[in-house]
């Protein structure tokens, strides 16, 4: 309760800005205003602890043990720096969000003008220009797809290209390759091929997995009927592996063929990853029905995803004004997502970023592969433009086969987790292995990197399986860390 002297005054405006009354906070003394700055100056300091309290607690607690918790403080391009200095290489691009690198001053400027514009934006009832004009960039990248849908995440424009797939041919069940990744909502988590992941969250939808390139498998589960479409990634991200040459187009003709429909997932793989504007490009006569786009379209700054579709799947899915909701994003289109997306576009084309992809991803696997017969642990370097994969395998020497098979006996991944650390810490160079239980390390650098970089890189690398080929070092006591943690944790 308050007194009568406590009161507004009818009428008067609510205070704003700096002149605001203090306001008391639930569990903390009363606050004015905000400031970014001295919050992040003031708490910064405790980001571990305050994950382990209120966030992922096992988050921090994987970066302690492979030591990768890290203060970083400030970003440009493919590098970051941490509090006392120090560059490190960005060959994670965050997962491939980072496609343009971090804090580009073209989109930097873009979101300060659409903020200083004061649009009215997500009015739900008018059409704003922006959502048009970016749909008027993009599908012209695909000149066989009419419209788009734009939501948040890759996730959702898968679950958008699942939705429209089902209610446009009226079959229920989807097709999906094994050892693919879709997202983890629950749909896309139904066309997961990564077991793992979908372990302990059943039931989920009824699709079916198949091989990857066997059109065998295609053909028999299209023969039953209810197929409303194979969704496959043109180069799956945990791995880096790729479609038989001629896969993709014999499917389409066998999904055409049988009323389904071809969803390409580009979430990772688009907007010139792998040295074309889309992976499904590199294999001629492939013209997917759906594709998903999401990550690099972003700008590195507000979550944007895409589905573009033909022009009867979304006249069948929208198919009157009683359906005009039908499937909505509430934050879809908003106009900061829009402003990031179009200014990507304006980015790639001016500093032809798609062709900087071709020409650095060729000379890191050239340099790369030139390796593999120096180093027993090597097995092969693989991957297209600046989606590259590093893959380690059995040695023949009698002693370093045994430490191989050491780690193979605690946990099948452990050398290429071995690999990342030193980088990391003795190079300040930032990778990530390709997926649970694999000898991969996916490199996805921002498309801005130059030779410089890759330089930098393939130096790295080489002192590092030096150290492995020796035999000893900090990496091989790593190495007995992880064994302990691996058992530790069966």
């Amino acid at each position: 309760m308050t007194s009568s002297d406590d009161a507004p005054v009818e009428g008067a405006p609510e205070p704003t800005g700096a002149g605001a009354a203090a306001t008391a906070t639930a569990d903390g003394p009363p606050v004015k205003g905000f400031d970014l700055a001295t919050l992040l100056a003031e708490r910064g300091a405790d980001r571990y602890d305050l994950y382990t309290r209120h966030l992922n607690h096992q988050l921090p607690r994987m970066l302690h043990t492979i030591g990768f918790d890290r203060f970083y403080e400030r970003a440009e391009g493919a590098h970051f720096w941490d509090a006392e200095g120090n560059d490190y290489l960005d060959m994670l691009a965050g997962f491939g969000v980072m496609g343009l690198g971090r804090h580009h001053p073209v989109v930097r400027k873009a979101l300060h003008d659409v903020l200083d514009a004061g649009l009215p934006d997500l009015t739900r009832f008018d059409c704003q220009p922006l959502p048009g004009l970016l749909a008027e960039r993009l599908l012209p990248h695909s000149p066989h797809l009419d419209r788009v849908f734009f939501s948040n995440s890759g996730a959702e424009a898968v679950e958008t290209a699942l939705k429209f797939a089902r209610y446009a041919t009226g079959k229920s069940r989807v097709l999906y390759c094994k050892h693919s990744f879709h997202g983890l909502t629950t749909g896309a988590l139904s066309v997961n091929g990564e077991a793992g992941f979908q372990d302990g969250f059943a039931p989920l939808l009824p699709d079916t997995a198949i091989p990857m390139g066997d059109l065998d498998a295609l053909a028999k589960e299209l023969k039953r009927g209810d197929v409303a479409a194979l969704i496959v990634e043109p180069v799956q991200g945990h791995g880096v592996y790729f479609s038989p040459p001629g896969y993709m187009a014999a499917a389409q003709e066998l999904l055409r063929k049988h009323k389904a429909l071809l969803i390409c997932d580009e979430v990772q793989t688009g907007l010139g990853r792998t040295g074309e504007f889309y992976a499904y490009q590199h294999e001629e006569g492939v013209e997917p029905d759906l594709v998903t786009v999401a990550k690099a379209l972003s700008g590195g700054y507000v979550p944007v995803a895409a589905t573009l579709g033909k022009d009867w799947i979304f006249k069948k899915v929208y198919s009157s004004m009683d359906r005009v909701l039908v499937h909505s994003a509430s934050f879809g289109s908003n106009a900061q997502a829009m402003a990031a997306g179009l200014a990507t576009l304006a980015v790639l084309e001016d500093e032809q970023l798609v062709a900087n992809s071709r020409r650095m991803g060729d000379l890191l696997r050239t340099r790369l592969a030139a390796l593999v017969d120096r180093y027993e642990f090597l097995k092969d370097v693989r991957g297209r433009g600046l989606m590259v994969a590093i893959e380690f395998g059995r040695p023949k020497s009698l002693g370093l086969r045994s430490r191989w098979t050491m780690l193979q006996a605690a946990r099948k991944g452990l050398f290429a987790q071995m690999v990342v650390v030193p980088l990391l810490q003795h190079h300040h160079i930032l990778t990530q292995v390709s997926g649970d239980h694999v000898e991969v390390i996916k490199l996805i650098p921002p498309l801005v990197v130059d030779e410089a970089d890759v330089d930098r890189f393939v130096t790295a690398f080489t002192a590092v399986m030096d150290d492995a080929h020796n035999g000893g070092g900090l990496m091989w006591d790593f190495g007995k860390t992880l064994v302990k943690q691996a058992v530790a944790n069966r």
